[in-house]
């Protein structure tokens, strides 16, 4: 299967796009659209998530991540292989946490051919890369380094993304130690699951995923707590 992860939207019509040229190249092949709302532009943040929401993809799948404002610029078009998964997308740092916590296995610079849309990679460069891969064939490419982001921490106390409850998933992996911490304003206790949680009061749990998710028990924990995108968070423990 070839698996897309991408800021491009849902209402748009760019991952329509995508999949025409997927289909075009690699007929019969399941694409699975798992997340098209990664945060608009945000890097960082969407290899924090990229991560968690791929740690259950096959390892024979092809995962296609894009979310690549510097697109058409100096930076590489790469094919990643990281923890028996192969990975295709911009080398921009979407990619980091994939290969700090699994490895980087290889990675190859793709051939840019000269007559695509410098502003359109994802359905010029990376689609057919990735539905040549699916169907087991080469793109044309060659060795080049990952660029990587060492500065960057390994677990980061800030919201990633708010889904349509009103959710706040943030880039801190779940541990036992974690009890308590504040966001916006106000200090949060952990719960296991919903139930557990009082209507109309904030609390913080264990996603599906694995990272500490800040909710409200049938209500927008966002709305309640006033949370945005890259709003900080403090750990109390």
């Amino acid at each position: 299967m070839i698996v897309l992860l991408t800021d491009f939207g849902a209402a748009d019509p760019y991952v329509g796009q995508v999949r025409l040229r997927l289909a075009e190249g690699a007929p019969g092949v399941p694409v699975i659209d798992l997340f098209h709302d990664l945060p608009n532009f945000a890097i960082q943040a969407s290899a924090y998530l990229l991560y968690a929401y791929c740690r259950d993809v096959p390892a024979d799948a092809v995962i296609m991540a894009v979310v690549d404002p510097g697109v058409g610029g100096a930076r590489h078009a790469i094919v990643l292989r990281a923890g028996g998964r192969i990975y295709v997308g911009p080398d921009n740092g979407l990619f980091e946490m994939v290969a700090r916590r699994d490895g980087v296995e290889s990675c190859e610079a793709l051939t840019i051919p000269a007559k695509v849309a410098p502003t359109f990679h994802g359905r010029d460069v990376f689609a057919p890369a990735a539905a040549a891969l699916a169907r087991g064939a080469r793109p044309s490419a060659r060795p080049a380094p990952l660029t990587r982001f060492s500065d960057w921490p390994d677990d980061w106390a800030r919201v990633l993304f708010i889904d349509h409850y009103g959710n706040a998933v943030t880039g801190l992996r779940a541990r036992p130690g974690l009890r308590a911490l504040m966001a916006g304003g106000r200090r949060l206790k952990r719960a296991r699951f919903f139930a557990e949680g009082a209507p109309g009061e904030p609390f913080f749990y264990e996603n599906a995923n694995g990272l500490i998710e800040i909710a409200v028990r049938e209500g927008s924990a966002a709305a309640i707590l006033g949370l945005q995108l890259a709003d900080p968070l403090l750990i109390l423990d």
